[in-house]
C-alpha cells in the first residue's frame, strides 16, 4: 500500500519481558505499581478505562470513564446515576473494565460486581470537582436525546445563576461506583504478539495468579 509504514507492526512490542516474580501478589497493589508508572512516564490521562455493562436484555455497552480512587476492596468512578451505564449498573451489578497505557504498552482488564457509593463519600469527591464540572453534573441529563448544543449550554447557564455566590451542592443523580473485581488480568506486549498476561482470580481471602497463552 503507497504511503504505508515498511517496519513491521507486529515486531514493535519490545517493553521486556513480565514474569510472575515481577508481580505483587495482590492485584490492587499491582495496580497502584502501573497506574505510577503511568503517570511518571507522562501517559495522558493514565487513569482514563474502558467500561462496559450489560443491559437488562442482556446487550453490552462500553464507554470511558476516569477511574478515581483505587481503595483496598476495588476501584471507583462517578457518573450521573440516570446515565446508560448507570441504568445497566441497575439491571445487571456487574462490570468490567480496561487501563490501556500504550506508551508502556500495558494493560489491565478487571471484572467484578458494582456497588453504589454511600451519599458521604460521593459528596466528598464532588466537592473536590471544579466549580464548571460540578454546574455541568446539574445541567447534563446524560444519555437523554438533546435538541441541540444551544440547549445545554442554556441549563448551564440556569445552573450558574442558580448557585451564584454559594458553593454547588451534589445532585441526587450524581454519583459513585465501586467495582471490586473477581478477576484481573495484567498484560505487557512481547514482540509478535507472543505477549506476557498474567490472570488473578480471587480465591477466598486471596488472590491465585496464573500465565495466560497470548
Amino acid at each position: 500500500m503507497s504511503g504505508s509504514n515498511p517496519r513491521n507492526a507486529e515486531a514493535v512490542h519490545d517493553q521486556g519481558p513480565l514474569d510472575a516474580t515481577d508481580l505483587d501478589a495482590d492485584p490492587i497493589a499491582q495496580l497502584r505499581v502501573w497506574l505510577a508508572d503511568a503517570e511518571r512516564s507522562g501517559v495522558v490521562l493514565p487513569n482514563a478505562m474502558a467500561l462496559a455493562t450489560v443491559g437488562a436484555d442482556g446487550s453490552p455497552s462500553v464507554r470511558h470513564v476516569l477511574l478515581r480512587h483505587v481503595t483496598q476492596t476495588g476501584i471507583t468512578f462517578f457518573t450521573n446515576r440516570t446515565s446508560r451505564k448507570a441504568r445497566e449498573l441497575a439491571a445487571d451489578p456487574r462490570a468490567a473494565c480496561t487501563l490501556y497505557w500504550r506508551e508502556l504498552d500495558r494493560q489491565v482488564c478487571l471484572r467484578g460486581d458494582v456497588t453504589a457509593l454511600s451519599g458521604d463519600e460521593s459528596d466528598a469527591y464532588f466537592a473536590t470537582r471544579p466549580r464548571e464540572a460540578q454546574l455541568g453534573a446539574w445541567a447534563s441529563e446524560q444519555s437523554r436525546p438533546l435538541d441541540d448544543r444551544a440547549m445545554l449550554e442554556r441549563r448551564v447557564e440556569q445552573a450558574r445563576e442558580r448557585f451564584a455566590g454559594a458553593g454547588v451542592p451534589r445532585p441526587e443523580h450524581w454519583g459513585g461506583y465501586l467495582l471490586t473485581p473477581e478477576e484481573v488480568e495484567c498484560w505487557q506486549g512481547r514482540p509478535y504478539r507472543l505477549h506476557d498476561r498474567f490472570r488473578y482470580t480471587r480465591e477466598g481471602a486471596g488472590w491465585q495468579l496464573e500465565r495466560l497463552y497470548p
